[in-house]
Parts: structure tokens; C-alpha cells; sequence
């Protein structure tokens, strides 16, 4: 069942886009303090060689998560650099069946998932954000970290439990180790 409904979504999309530059430092500033390893997953897409202006795009599709997050009523625990590497490796692993299936079979697989996906419509819309975005810009070998950065961003707002479930254990190992296995998961696409 969806945590963050359509009209919250909606209503976090038309927040993003009415807010001017200072608007989104003071919402990214709270992003990084909240959840810091999903911050520090942005903040690497530069190493990795994206340019500002297709981090730009990633930073509005991680603000209008987090802000429908912040609107969804819910309280979220923060994303570990583990969950990251999780739901990377389920990303990645489902990207892959895909590929594997005859052309045919795929829209069906992708429904299938779409549909069956806990935060529907937020996966549906960065999906359909992304294939936008990807259609607009230059074509770039790094294009693919920045949709896969967004497209796991859902998937962790989607799995994660909720926060009197969560084990608050402290973190094992760096924002920069996970990082780096992310990284390592999407240049294995």
C-alpha cells in the first residue's frame, strides 16, 4: 500500500517547481540533514562525471520525493547506505531480467512491476520524468547513473519500513563506501 499518495505527489511537484534558488538550498539543506547517505548518493554523481546541469535534474526529482515524504504524513527513517545498496542491487537485478526476456515480454514485465511496485505513481512519475529528461538532454554514458540514482531513491522510499520497525543501529561504514558499490552496480549495466 502507497505511503505517499497521488494528490501528495502532485502537490510536492507544484511546491518543487514554484520554489526559487533559495527555496531549494533551504529544502536540500534539510534533505542532506534528514537523510544524508541519499544526499551523499546526489553528491557523487559529480565524481562519477555528470554535469551540474544533469544534477540539477536529479536534485529537483530528489526534492519532490523528499518533500512528498515530508507531506505524506509519515515518519521515514533515514536511508542507510546499506538500504541504498540493496534496492540498488534489486534495481539492477530487475533491469536485468528484463534485458534478458524477448522484446515481446518486456512492456508486460514492466507493467507487471509498475504495478505491483508499493509507491506506484512516485515510481510512475520519475519514470516518466526521467524519460522525458533523457530525451531533452545530450546523451551521455552518464545518463544512466542519474536515472538509476532517482529510480533507486523510490525504491527506497518504497521499502523502507516504517520507523518503529527500523533496527536504529549505528551506521558500519561510510556515505562514500556506499557510494562506491552503487556506483560499481551501475557500471555493471
Amino acid at each position: 500500500m502507497s505511503r505517499i499518495s497521488r494528490s501528495t505527489r502532485l502537490s510536492a511537484v507544484a511546491r518543487i517547481r514554484e520554489m526559487d534558488l533559495m527555496q531549494k538550498e533551504q529544502l536540500a539543506d534539510e534533505l542532506a540533514q534528514a537523510q544524508p547517505h541519499v544526499f551523499a548518493s546526489f553528491l557523487v554523481q559529480q565524481r562519477l562525471g555528470v554535469s551540474l546541469a544533469k544534477m540539477d535534474f536529479l536534485l529537483d526529482i530528489l526534492l519532490i520525493c523528499f518533500q512528498a515524504m515530508k507531506a505524506s504524513g509519515q515518519t521515514w527513517p533515514s536511508i542507510t547506505e546499506d538500504e541504498q545498496d540493496r534496492q540498488m542491487g534489486r534495481l539492477v537485478a530487475t533491469l536485468r531480467f528484463g534485458d534478458d526476456l524477448p522484446r515481446s515480454l518486456r512492456g508486460r514485465a514492466l507493467r507487471n512491476y509498475i504495478e505491483t511496485h508499493p509507491e506506484k505513481d512516485l515510481l510512475a512519475f520519475v519514470r516518466g520524468e526521467t524519460a522525458g529528461w533523457l530525451q531533452r538532454v545530450v546523451p551521455g554514458e552518464t545518463d544512466k547513473f542519474v536515472v538509476l540514482a532517482a529510480l533507486n531513491f523510490v525504491n527506497c522510499i518504497a521499502f523502507a519500513p516504517p520507523l518503529e520497525e527500523t533496527n536504529l543501529l549505528p551506521r558500519t561504514h561510510s556515505a562514500k563506501a556506499g557510494a562506491s558499490k552503487r556506483t560499481k552496480a551501475a557500471k555493471r549495466l
